[in-house]
């Protein structure tokens, strides 16, 4: 029987990190083979503000939490691997390193498909452009992912995506975790990955892009960037229902192009690289365990 779809994590440099409701813990293999795990307490800020866990609001809200977790994560990572001391990010280079991300994502995969359509005015009507504009976007995304996958430690980053997809799969199906065999067995493709999350929000910009007509180019390009949290919002949206209706053939249709392009973005791992996605998932697992022994002590 599956197991509650609470776990879901991402690769780091030599390592994995896990997330659960409460906690994230990250396993890295060290320089000298030893494996490194860490755990800290999470703060999400849905908690706070309980209406940012309404739909569509709660996609755009964890995308830009993942996001400022994962690139604190792969740099903690890095330096663990490295054998070098912590240095802790400081708030203005998180920040900074978000900034360049996200900048570098929207220029990729907005602003050149949005601009290259739209000189295409004079041969088609808005509609064409907005198909071609789709077209182009999707086509700079394979081409982004196949080129940063030739770099060997590239590479390695994907054998741990593999891994911690894996361990997710063999943990949901209930199989015993202290068997590398029987983890080995699963897939690397997982219907809930943020690969997948970023196929849907590329596709669905075709669609809310096609209502918008064919604006002056500065207008199209604003407006494309102001709609992507709602974009983003109705993708995870999708990305949920979808991972709880896999046993439906039309649902299994719509997600399958996730999940062969996840075939690009995870290799297989070997046993040494699922041994730390086990470890960082335990991490997570034990820490709630604890904290739910202590609550039914509490009179």
């Amino acid at each position: 029987m599956l197991r509650s779809f609470q776990y879901g994590g991402q690769a780091v440099i030599e390592g994995v990190m896990m997330r659960g409701p409460t906690d994230v813990a990250v396993a890295v293999r060290g320089p000298n083979g030893d494996i490194i795990v860490e755990r800290e307490k999470l703060n999400p800020v849905q908690e706070r503000y309980p209406i940012l866990k309404k739909p569509v609001l709660r996609g755009f809200v964890a995308l830009i939490d993942s996001m400022v977790l994962g690139i604190r994560m792969l740099t903690h990572s890095a330096n663990l691997a490295m054998d070098e001391e912590e240095e802790e990010l400081s708030l203005g280079e998180l920040v900074l390193s978000i900034t360049l991300a996200v900048g570098l994502a929207v220029v990729l995969f907005i602003v050149v498909p949005t601009v290259a359509a739209h000189f295409m005015s004079g041969i088609m009507g808005s509609f064409g452009q907005n198909i071609v504009e789709g077209i182009l976007r999707i086509v700079m995304f394979l081409g982004y992912v196949v080129v940063i996958s030739v770099f060997k430690d590239i590479q390695r980053v994907f054998q741990y995506h593999g891994a911690e997809h894996k361990v997710i799969h063999a943990y949901e199906a209930g199989v015993d975790l202290d068997s590398t065999e029987g983890i080995q067995t699963f897939s690397t493709l997982h219907p809930r990955c943020g690969t997948a999350f970023l196929l849907i929000v590329i596709v669905l910009t075709i669609f809310f892009f096609a209502f918008l007509g064919s604006p002056p180019l500065f207008e199209r390009v604003v407006s494309r960037i102001i709609l992507l949290p709602l974009i983003a919002g109705v993708a995870y949206e999708f990305l949920k229902f979808s991972a709880k209706h896999q046993d439906n053939f039309f649902i299994r249709g719509l997600i399958a192009p996730g999940l062969w392009l996840q075939k690009l973005t995870t290799r297989e791992p070997d046993d040494g690289q699922i041994e730390v996605a086990v470890k960082a998932l335990r991490a997570v697992l034990e820490q709630e365990q604890n904290q739910e022994k202590e609550e039914q002590l509490v009179p």
